[in-house]
C-alpha cells in the first residue's frame, strides 16, 4: 500500500474512502437511494439538453446558458457517484492515489465552472430585464461561447491549482478518508505535514472561484430587483420575478455549502459534516435544476409536452 515510488508527492498509494455506512443493510439502502436518484438527475438534465436542442423556440442566451449547465451538472455527479456506489456494493472503497487526484481535479474543475456559470445566468437576466432593447445585441453567440470559455478556463486553473496544492503534499498515513470522494479538504486532513499554507491557499482560490462570482450575483440581482420595482404593471413585476425566483434557488443551494466547506477547509468541527455538506452541492442541485427550471418554466413545459405530441402548456 506504501512506496508509491514518488517520494517528492507522497508514500500512500492508495486511499480508502470511508463513506457513509459500514453496515451492510444501510449500505445497500444507500445503493438503492442513490442510484435512483443518480438515474432521475441523470434523465432529467438530459431531457433539458435534449428539449433545448430539438426546440428552436428555446434557442435564445438563456436556454443556451442552462442546456450547459444541465451538461456540467451531469459530469459532476457522474464524477463521484459512481465511485460511492461501488464502494457501497464492494466494502474494500480504496481508490489509487492518482484515481483520487484525477477525480479531486474533475470535479474542481466542474464545480468551479458552474459557480462562475451562475454568475453568467445571472448577468444574462440582467441584460433581458434591464436592456431588453439592446439583449440580442450584447448576448451575442460570441460573447455566449466566450463566456463559457471563461467558465471552462476558470475551472481549469483553480481545479489545478487546488489538486497541486492538496496532492503535492506528502501522505504517509493513515489513509482513510472521511468522504464518499476526494474532496480537497477532505485529503488534506491525511497530510503529513503542516496545512496552515494550503489552507490559506485554498481560501485565496476559494475566494476567487466562489465568493467573487457569487457577489457578482447578488449585485446584479440588486440591479434586477431595483428595475423590476419600476415597472408599472404588477403583471409585469411578477412575470420578471418569477425568471428570477429559480436561478435564485439553485445559487443559494449551491453557494452556501460550497462557502462552508472551502472557505474553512482546516475547520474540525466542520470535518463531520463535510460529505453531508458536498451532498447539496455535489448531488442535490444536480438533481433539483431540471425540476425547478422546468416546473417553473412555461417554454420548457411546452417544448415537453410539444416532443411528446400534446401541444401546449395552459397559460
Amino acid at each position: 500500500m506504501y512506496s508509491l515510488g514518488k517520494e517528492n508527492h507522497s508514500s500512500v498509494s492508495e486511499f480508502i474512502l470511508l463513506g457513509f455506512s459500514s453496515e451492510s443493510q444501510v449500505r445497500m439502502a444507500l445503493f438503492t437511494f442513490f442510484l435512483l436518484l443518480y438515474f432521475i438527475t441523470i434523465l432529467g438534465n438530459g431531457l433539458i439538453i435534449t428539449l433545448i436542442y430539438l426546440d428552436t423556440h428555446l434557442h435564445t442566451p438563456m436556454y443556451f446558458f442552462l442546456s450547459i449547465l444541465s451538461l456540467v451538472d451531469m459530469s459532476y455527479v457522474t464524477t463521484t457517484v459512481p465511485q460511492m456506489l461501488v464502494n457501497l456494493v464492494y466494502p474494500g472503497r480504496t481508490i489509487s492515489w492518482g484515481a483520487c487526484a484525477a477525480q479531486m481535479f474533475i470535479f474542481l474543475i466542474l464545480g468551479i465552472a458552474e459557480c462562475v456559470l451562475y454568475a453568467i445566468m445571472a448577468y444574462d437576466r440582467y441584460v433581458a430585464i434591464c436592456h431588453p432593447l439592446r439583449y440580442k445585441v450584447i448576448m451575442s453567440r460570441w460573447m455566449c461561447l466566450l463566456m463559457v470559455g471563461i467558465c471552462a478556463a476558470d475551472g481549469v486553473v483553480g481545479g489545478l491549482s487546488y489538486t497541486f496544492v492538496a496532492m503535492h503534499l506528502p501522505y504517509c498515513g493513515p489513509n482513510e478518508i472521511d468522504h464518499y470522494f476526494c474532496e480537497a479538504p477532505a485529503v488534506l486532513k491525511l497530510a503529513c505535514a503542516d496545512t496552515s499554507l494550503n489552507d490559506l491557499v485554498d481560501f485565496i482560490t476559494g475566494f476567487n472561484v466562489i465568493v467573487v462570482p457569487l457577489s457578482l450575483t447578488v449585485l446584479v440581482y440588486v440591479n434586477i430587483f431595483a428595475t423590476i420595482m419600476k415597472i408599472r404593471s404588477a403583471q409585469g413585476r411578477i412575470k420578471a420575478f418569477s425568471t428570477c425566483t429559480s436561478h435564485i434557488t439553485v445559487v443559494t443551494m449551491f453557494a452556501i455549502p460550497c462557502i462552508i466547506t472551502y472557505m474553512s477547509p482546516g475547520s474540525d468541527s466542520l470535518s463531520n459534516n463535510g460529505k453531508k455538506m458536498a451532498l447539496f452541492y455535489n448531488i442535490a442541485t444536480a438533481f433539483l435544476n431540471p425540476v425547478i427550471y422546468s416546473l417553473r418554466n412555461k417554454d420548457v413545459k411546452n417544448a415537453f409536452l410539444k416532443l411528446m405530441g400534446r401541444g401546449r402548456a395552459p397559460e
